[in-house]
């Protein structure tokens, strides 16, 4: 069976883009790494794809707001064309300042009875950038990228990653329709891990038609058993096989499988 490509869209600033084509291929896909505008002069590099990523970084500095000026970007010169490429079948992608992009393309959550946004990831409640590791739980649903996933334990980087939206109302009405499909959850000791104050727990995001996904964390950061910090004590408690698989694997795995 032939192998679906996976086009990693990069802007300057991107910084994730290598591990992420290197946890597609270990998924089983072919990846190619494109720049925005080298994709919006030429359009027929999408044609061969199936599955288009935005990975983590600080496009443009994050020098406006996190992913503002990648998101104008993307809905000016291929707003269309990615729309076209969702309903033919194929998936997208944001991890991180991906998924920041994405919030503001309008391609992940529709426009609320006011046109207006109906939700936005805003500054941690600390203040502070935050890195460390959480726990995410799958809510049952349609999400292309999270078939066969229940729980995972995965890093987080972000300094504005809080989902909020405009009223309770309105993430209620979210949660109805199914597009808050990963939570943070708790740990072995029953804590929140949250890392940064998200209304509702909310971690990562997908599209009604279950094709369009994005997360704060960083499944590709944990491909590997010995990414995990743990790894070393885990490895002689629980006799841990050090070629097992990372838990963020599945999320690229269950693409790839959606896409073929």
């Amino acid at each position: 069976m032939k192998k679906p490509r996976a086009l990693i869209l990069r802007a300057p600033g991107t910084n994730c883009d290598r591990e992420t084509a290197h946890a597609f291929e270990r998924a089983g896909a072919e990846t190619v790494r494109v720049t925005l505008r080298r994709l919006a002069a030429e359009p027929a590099l999408l044609d061969a794809c199936r599955i288009v990523c935005i990975p983590g970084g600080f496009s443009y500095g994050d020098d406006i707001a996190s992913g503002r000026i990648f998101a104008v970007e993307l809905r000016v010169r291929l707003g269309d064309m990615l729309e076209m490429f969702r309903d033919r079948g194929g998936l997208i992608l944001g991890i991180c300042n991906g998924f920041q992009v994405l919030m503001q393309t309008g391609l992940l959550l529709p426009p609320g009875p006011d046109g207006r946004p109906q939700a936005t990831l805003a500054a941690n409640t600390s203040g502070r950038f935050v890195d460390r590791w959480v726990h995410l739980q799958v809510a049952d649903g349609r999400c292309g990228f999270l078939q066969g996933v229940s729980r995972l334990e995965l890093p987080v980087a972000h300094g504005e990653g809080r989902f909020t939206t405009v009223s309770p109302e309105t993430c209620r009405r979210l949660e109805s329709a199914g597009h808050l499909v990963l939570r943070y959850a708790t740990d072995s000791t029953g804590a929140s891990t949250n890392p940064n104050g998200s209304e509702a727990d909310v971690a990562g995001v997908c599209d009604a038609t279950g094709r369009v996904f994005g997360l704060m964390p960083h499944p590709e950061r944990f491909i590997d058993a010995t990414q995990h910090p743990s790894w070393a004590s885990r490895r002689w408690s629980d006799g841990l096989d050090p070629a097992a698989d990372g838990a963020g694997l599945a999320i690229f795995a269950s693409a790839v499988s959606a896409a073929q």
